[in-house]
């Protein structure tokens, strides 16, 4: 089977391609709009890379990256910026003409990453048949995007699933990220760790587990569509926070409360992850 994995050189990319390379026999194929970066990852040597701008117009994108069985497509430009306008008015279009593209010339198998934000300000226990209210541009662009492609599903017989994130963690993850700013206050010995309050509830999965999931649901038939990718658990951030420190055994004064809560999502809000268990094959 022929793999194309699209933003491979980004946070959940590069683990999706080790997951493949160390668990599935299958012939990986890798883009991203950085060949530069791209070789900067263990993985290079063992897959077929192609640098790609989706935002340029291809004839045949299928036929260029050599016909593949099935597309993860990661990529998506600017994030952890959720509030610009340009999902919107540039990444939605141009994501949606290049997978509009791939299936037109003949891609049969589809998974595409959404958000959690889709779900816009509701809290509690979020499940997949929930009306979206999206309420930022990220958002609205990735729930457009979703919206257009079961449309083009309408005209053009295809696979998609549609893979909600949550929150995730480890090695690579964006600077700005609150476990990323702690290991940075821990490694110049700061004494106070500015936060939150930490009371909001989320839900948290490691970036390898993230990856193993998306890479399961892929491969998997049992289940299509809208997809929760998430722990099923809610958790504090002063917990997550709290947790982190102990299994690292550093110490370090957390001042609560120095920053206001984010106004672009609830205080509190996990994934119903049922129909992750049966995409995975398994069941409480």
């Amino acid at each position: 089977m022929k793999i194309l994995v699209t933003g491979a050189a980004g946070f959940i990319g590069t683990y999706v391609i080790n997951e493949l390379i160390k668990n599935y026999q299958h012939n990986i194929i890798a883009t991203s709009s950085d060949i530069n970066k791209a070789r900067s990852f263990e993985w290079f040597p063992h897959v077929q890379y192609y640098e790609y701008d989706i935002n340029e117009e291809h004839e045949n994108s299928f036929e260029y990256f050599q016909q593949p069985d099935l597309m993860i497509h990661l990529a998506w430009q600017g994030l952890p910026n959720y509030k610009d306008l340009f999902h919107f008015e540039d990444n939605l279009y141009s994501n949606y003409f290049f997978v509009k593209n791939m299936i037109k010339h003949g891609l049969k198998s589809l998974l595409i990453t959404g958000t959690c934000f889709e779900y816009g300000m509701q809290n509690g226990s979020l499940k997949e048949d929930l009306e979206t209210m999206p309420g930022n541009p990220y958002a609205i662009a990735k729930d457009t995007l979703r919206k257009f492609l079961e449309q083009l599903q309408e005209k053009i017989n295809f696979e998609f699933k549609w893979v909600r994130l949550f929150y995730m963690y480890g090695e690579g993850q964006s600077p700005i990220s609150i476990l990323s700013q702690l290991d940075r206050a821990l490694k110049n010995g700061d004494s106070v760790f500015n936060m939150s309050g930490g009371e909001q509830l989320r839900d948290y999965l490691p970036i390898e587990k993230v990856a193993e999931y998306i890479v399961k649901i892929a491969m998997q038939d049992r289940v299509s569509g809208i997809i929760n990718c998430c722990s099923g658990i809610p958790v504090s951030i002063r917990d997550l926070v709290e947790n982190y420190l102990e299994n690292k055994q550093k110490k370090i004064h957390l001042n609560l409360g120095h920053y206001p809560y984010p106004d672009y999502e609830p205080m509190a809000f996990w994934g119903d992850d049922e129909k992750l268990k049966t995409a995975l094959g398994y069941s409480a």
